[in-house]
């Protein structure tokens, strides 16, 4: 097929387009390369893939809305899986007015290209964040997501609502994919697994929020690639038992699902520190710091419809990916 992946300069897009490739799709990778991290990280993932047969580069802006539509107009990709966004919490505080040009209005440009263009399938990306205020472990599709904490989080279930309404208007099978704290090699500088790695081997103290008090389901790249490319060759059906007296959050009496890709158990921030210490064979100076805002304690993903719809969940132990992070990291920086 020939498939449009926004991102691919990006952490996982730059993943899930390898993995395409290499079973033989056509794929059109979008990407500006903005420098909210490191470009030269960026560019060296597009490295990886820009030279593989089958790859179209477009260095275009989600938000630049004639040149999203001429991306599409030029490819007729049949399926669309967009990944590029702008990511992170606490940059949400800094600069909302980011999210909203990528997240909104460059998510609006996509679904716009979908209905103009016949695409098959739209596979987005959502986040866990959309959890917010909830409390009730582990958190499952079919809960209420009305209560976030962070804008970040808001855009996202902001997409939700925006793919749903666009499914219902034109018809388009659409599926949100909430990941779940996602780590490994190629990662984001501004997620803690790599912070925490830098920091620890420059022999700098490294920032504990709420106190070490914290839970997170991390969750291996290479089992959301893998839950990434399963839900895209799988276009959703209508939910026959869905009622509007008794709304279903997770599905819709449209062809439109959303689903967690989460690790499926939650790992205490002291034991994900030490687990790297391990790893790295060095001891981590730790500064305890409060709770931020707009983060949460926990994260804990159900993924039970995942497991029925595509017959797969996560299982990569964190010690396993952690060391292969590790081993990244040391061969990428020479540490």
């Amino acid at each position: 097929m020939r498939i449009l992946v926004t991102g691919t300069a990006g952490f996982i897009g730059n993943h899930v387009a390898e993995r395409l490739l290499a079973r033989g799709d056509e794929v059109v990778g979008l990407d500006n390369v903005n420098d909210y991290y490191d470009v030269r990280l960026k560019e060296d993932r597009l490295a990886r893939i820009k030279d593989q047969a089958g790859f179209t580069e477009e260095r275009v802006s989600l938000e630049d809305r004639e040149a999203v539509a001429a991306v599409f107009a030029r490819h007729q990709p049949e399926r669309v899986v967009h990944l590029a966004a702008q990511a992170g919490v606490r940059y949400s505080l800094e600069n909302p007015h980011a999210y909203a040009d990528s997240n909104l209005t460059g998510f609006l440009n996509i679904l716009e290209g979908c209905r103009h263009h016949g695409v098959a399938h739209l596979v987005f990306a959502s986040s866990s964040s959309v959890y917010g205020a909830n409390t009730t472990m582990p958190f499952s599709v079919h809960h209420n997501v009305d209560h976030p904490v962070s804008l970040y989080a808001a855009t996202k279930k902001a997409n939700e609502l925006m793919a749903h309404t666009y499914s219902h208007l034109y018809g388009t099978p659409m599926t949100g994919l909430r990941f779940f704290t996602v780590y490994g090699p190629w990662g984001r500088p501004d997620m803690a697994l790599f912070m925490f790695t830098k920091a620890i081997l420059e022999g700098r103290p490294i920032d504990v929020y709420n106190h070490g008090q914290m839970r997170r389901d991390f969750t291996y790249i290479d089992d959301i690639v893998e839950g990434v490319v399963r839900t895209a060759d799988k276009i959703p059906e209508p939910n026959p038992d869905w009622s509007g007296d008794a709304p279903d959050p997770g599905s819709s009496y449209l062809p439109y699902r959303v689903y967690n890709i989460g690790n499926h158990s939650p790992v205490a921030l002291m034991d994900f520190i030490a687990t790297l210490e391990g790893a790295l064979g060095r001891e981590a100076e730790k500064r305890m710091l409060p709770m931020q805002p707009g983060d949460v304690p926990a994260t804990y993903a159900d993924v039970a419809d995942l497991q029925e719809a595509v017959g797969f969940s996560p299982d990569t132990p964190l010690e396993t990916g952690i060391g292969r992070f590790v081993d990244w990291y040391r061969w990428y920086y020479g540490a």
